[in-house]
């Protein structure tokens, strides 16, 4: 049985509480939930996630047409479920929790697609998948969990095959933060550090990728939060209803909103990645 780093377990027993559940899953539909590429403020965040997830497609072309795939951190499967649906691929969803699992495998049977998306308890540090498994390697969101990024790019490394692709979002510190000032959401990840542009760019080329692209949709993030955070304030009524515990959403409106100050002031990073393996 995989032993599971500190920050994965602090992360899987999150996703896996009842409130985390009934409040991803509500706000969320249960699908997508990762940060979305906003056409207006007022956009709701389902359609927004949702259009992040086509445009990441978009950005991998034809290579995705019949690839076998691996998404790290694949939360409700819905990207896997896109992915294998509209581009004809096979695709594992490797995820730490075993709520969001369960939740994916129903979504998968109910669509069909049992055969084509495959739900896999675990996490990226020890992914269980031998050397040059895959030809894309995605993630959304995800490594910002760990507490050894680089233990994570080693993994994509080895399972991902020459001239396969590792495509990824993740809120990371921009580049020329200053020390400290991201100190309220790092409390609120509970974790020590967080990935940049130029972390993932310098770790990847030492792994033997060649960075494609980082199309960078750093204004998304306050867009993201932002929305998310009213969405709560309007719905409060309901959620505390839902078996949602007003101590969750105290504590969520408090992150929420560090989320959106560190993003107004610049100090935080978001974008597309894209990298080759050499």
């Amino acid at each position: 049985m995989t032993q599971y780093s500190e920050a994965v377990r602090t992360a899987q027993a999150y996703y896996n509480s009842d409130d985390a559940e009934n409040f991803y899953s509500r706000l969320w539909g249960g699908e997508d939930i990762h940060i979305g590429l906003y056409e207006s403020d007022s956009e709701a965040v389902v359609d927004a996630s949702h259009r992040t997830v086509e445009h990441m497609c978009d950005l991998l072309g034809p290579a995705l047409d019949g690839a076998t795939v691996l998404d790290i951190g694949g939360g409700y499967g819905g990207s896997a479920r896109y992915i294998a649906q509209h581009h004809n691929a096979d695709v594992v969803s490797l995820n730490l929790s075993e709520v969001q699992n369960e939740r994916a495998r129903r979504k998968n049977a109910e669509r069909g697609l049992d055969q084509r998306v495959s739900i896999v308890d675990g996490d990226f540090e020890n992914i269980p998948f031998d050397e040059g498994h895959f030809d894309i390697v995605w993630s959304q969101d995800a490594m910002l969990h760990s507490g050894n990024r680089e233990r994570v790019l080693d993994e994509v490394a080895r399972v991902l095959k020459a001239g396969g692709t590792f495509i990824f979002t993740d809120p990371m510190q921009a580049d020329d933060c200053p020390d400290g000032v991201l100190q309220p959401v790092l409390d609120r990840i509970q974790l020590e550090t967080m990935g940049s542009p130029d972390f993932y760019t310098q770790a990847l080329q030492q792994r033997g990728f060649t960075r494609r692209e980082f199309e960078d949709h750093t204004g998304q993030i306050p867009r993201h939060y932002g929305g998310i955070h009213d969405t709560l304030v309007e719905r409060e009524a309901e959620l505390r209803d839902s078996a949602i515990s007003n101590a969750y959403i105290t504590n969520m409106k408090k992150g929420l909103q560090h989320w959106v100050d560190a993003g107004k002031a610049g100090h935080l990073a978001w974008g597309i990645m894209v990298f080759d393996k050499n």
